[in-house]
């Protein structure tokens, strides 16, 4: 979905960068100081000449417009993440209940694009912690999810890029992500096999360190 300004968190966005850095799985990224705008007119200018180097005619009504499309896709809509400002506002509350079993947010929309070929990565993840001090708003694992989604990604750095997000945010590394998606850039192009899905995982806390509970994890998302 596109970029909701009224549901961002700044400073938290910032300070989750530096610790993802600190744990050399942020995304590679150059700040610049270009406007939303003034990158939509490069991206415009720039993708008039891929077209027209494609042999495009782009007088041609159903034509015309695509330059535009592309660059308002690009930074409002499937890029936005790559800025640390429209990380998502995240609601805690104390854990003054003391709930200390697994909570599991499953089957999460992952549509990303992959930073080799810009084609479409698309699948699910599923997301479970074990509190201590705080719990999430449910829908903010959802949002976590999507921001990381949005930019150029690897489906590797993705899942790590949300283990570590939440293991600041919750003060708990009690935190198992596994991600299943399939890869546009081996389905549409390349080998062409339309049947394969990536999976990736990570485990930290006591999803790591016990079975049992991996294997209650594996159990509640299957």
């Amino acid at each position: 979905m596109s970029l909701d300004k009224n549901k961002i968190d700044k400073e938290l966005g910032y300070r989750v960068s530096d610790y993802l850095k600190s744990k050399c799985v942020e995304t590679p990224f150059k700040e610049n100081n270009l406007t939303d705008n003034e990158k939509k007119q490069k991206i415009k200018k720039n993708f008039i000449e891929i077209m027209e180097t494609l042999g495009l005619d782009l007088s041609d009504d159903s034509l015309c417009d695509t330059p535009d499309r592309v660059a308002h896709m690009f930074v409002n809509e499937i890029f936005w993440g790559l800025k640390p400002e429209n990380f998502p506002k995240i609601t805690t509350v104390e854990n003054k209940i003391n709930y200390d079993s697994m909570i599991v947010e499953k089957n999460v929309t992952v549509q990303s694009n992959c930073e080799h070929h810009f084609i479409v990565i698309d699948g699910i993840a599923h997301v479970a912690y074990i509190p201590k001090d705080k719990v999430l708003g449910i829908s903010k694992i959802n949002r976590l999810v999507e921001y990381f989604a949005k930019r150029p990604q690897i489906q590797e750095r993705l899942t790590e890029q949300i283990f570590y997000a939440l293991e600041y945010i919750l003060d708990t590394s009690d935190i198992a992500i596994m991600i299943d998606a399939k890869h546009y850039c081996v389905k549409s192009r390349g080998v062409e096999d339309e049947s394969s899905e990536t999976v990736t995982s990570k485990m930290g806390g006591v999803f790591k360190s016990d079975k049992q509970m991996r294997k209650e994890f594996f159990e509640m998302i299957r």
